[in-house]
């Protein structure tokens, strides 16, 4: 099967990596992949495989863009007509479109249809059920631009339960929503031997990992830090670009307090180092999607602790980790938990051991990609026999894919 995926390369985000993983197992089942992009000025990210092998048979197409933020970009007027003689040549058999959030995601489905091409979407802007804050209040703005669109779309992948509601309650139809998780290699992603403990100094590693934004609500966490006087033999490591609001913060929460700010670090082995010397993984998020950083945090056995926005808190439903409540205020609650979380190690074993089996049961990418795959099968009404032959792979659960209420 020949699939044309539209994703991004940079600025790093869960996006790139959602594009990075799922092509490069698509290639591994022996599809072909074309994978379109914003034309970026700087090379990529050291974790993206410019060439997996001799094998590789994907193709690079550039698509010209006038302005390109982590969230957000501005293409050219002449982007549509790139992408669109690009598909006519190429003549795909499906389009997969990991939507960058562009005036280019609106164009798509009538350039598909004009094409006969089915376009699916994966649709990744976090979002609460509650609009309890602006960020919530934005997101949710974001969800309503585009259901219009969507329910153009011949499918649209999200990656929860509650997502796929909030997108219904938009007019999206029920039918053209299917609920496929995020997935993480759990071979790559696992527990291990780390020296990133001696490396620091430290006795407990409590760790965050994302964008330093103000929808990860990282302040919070540092705020509950700082008022918990958390002691010598435990440090907070922040993991994540310093943007204005880490210039901002760094002056107040440093290594005097016990953090640690590593900024970003584009080495997907060194951020597995780092996981695998953490005991606790924070997400004090105001709006999620299905966080990769968390899946990944719980896949290399961390105890975990997330509010329960987004499908955060379904992930660590049933004693997977630790769910903030989102109706009371995450410094509170953090400067009363982050000391229990420091001092019973029993307690914080047993959550990461639970967090890494909930993972191998719902959330790794070899569910992930036979699910998508089954869905490609689906729209071109045939079975595809390469997953089935992959040594690499396993069959799917049955009714991973929810195309009913």
């Amino acid at each position: 099967m020949h699939i044309a995926w539209l994703g991004k390369k940079a600025p790093f985000c869960g996006n790139v990596t959602y594009s990075r993983e799922v092509t490069t197992a698509l290639q591994s089942l022996g599809h072909q992949v074309s994978f379109f992009h914003f034309a970026q000025d700087a090379p990529p990210p050291d974790n993206w495989p410019v060439v997996l092998d001799h094998q590789d048979t994907r193709q690079e197409i550039s698509l010209p863009y006038l302005l390109k933020y982590q969230i957000y970009t501005i293409p050219t007027f002449q982007s549509r007509k790139v992408l669109t003689q690009a598909l006519a040549d190429l003549r795909p058999d499906v389009v997969h479109a990991s939507l960058t959030l562009s005036p280019l995601d609106f164009a798509l489905p009538d350039i598909c249809q004009e094409l006969k091409i089915p376009l699916v979407a994966t649709f990744h802007p976090a979002f609460d059920r509650e609009q309890r804050n602006l960020s919530a209040r934005t997101q949710h703005f974001t969800y309503q631009l585009y259901a219009p669109c969507l329910a153009k779309y011949d499918r649209v992948i999200v990656f929860s339960r509650l997502q796929r509601k909030v997108l219904m309650r938009l007019g999206v139809p029920a039918k053209r929503v299917v609920v496929i998780p995020n997935g993480v290699d759990i071979q790559k992603y696992s527990p291990g031997e780390s020296n990133f403990k001696a490396e620091i100094g430290a006795e407990r590693v409590f760790l965050y990992q994302g964008r330093i934004s103000p929808e990860k609500n990282v302040e919070s966490l540092l705020k509950a830090w700082k008022q918990a006087r958390m002691g010598p033999r435990a440090k907070l490591v922040i993991v994540g670009n310093h943007g204005p609001l880490a210039t901002s913060l760094l002056p107040f929460y440093g290594p005097e307090h016990g953090i640690e700010w590593l900024g970003f670090i584009a080495d997907e082995q060194r951020r597995i180092e780092i996981l695998r010397g953490a005991d606790v993984f924070i997400l004090p998020s105001l709006v999620e999607g299905l966080s990769l950083s968390l899946l990944e945090a719980m896949a290399c056995g961390l105890a975990c602790v997330a509010t329960d926005v987004g499908a955060d808190g379904e992930v660590l439903e049933r004693e997977a980790g630790v769910v903030l409540s989102r109706h009371q205020p995450v410094a509170g609650q953090l400067k009363t938990l982050l000391p229990q979380l420091r001092d019973h190690t029993q307690w914080t074993a047993s959550l990461g051991q639970n967090a890494r089996r909930r993972v191998e049961e719902r959330y790794t990418l070899t569910k992930n990609i036979a699910e998508v795959e089954a869905l490609y099968g689906e729209l071109l009404g045939v079975r595809l026999p390469a997953f089935a032959r992959s040594p690499r792979y396993t069959a799917p659960d049955k009714g991973l894919i929810e195309n009913v209420l």
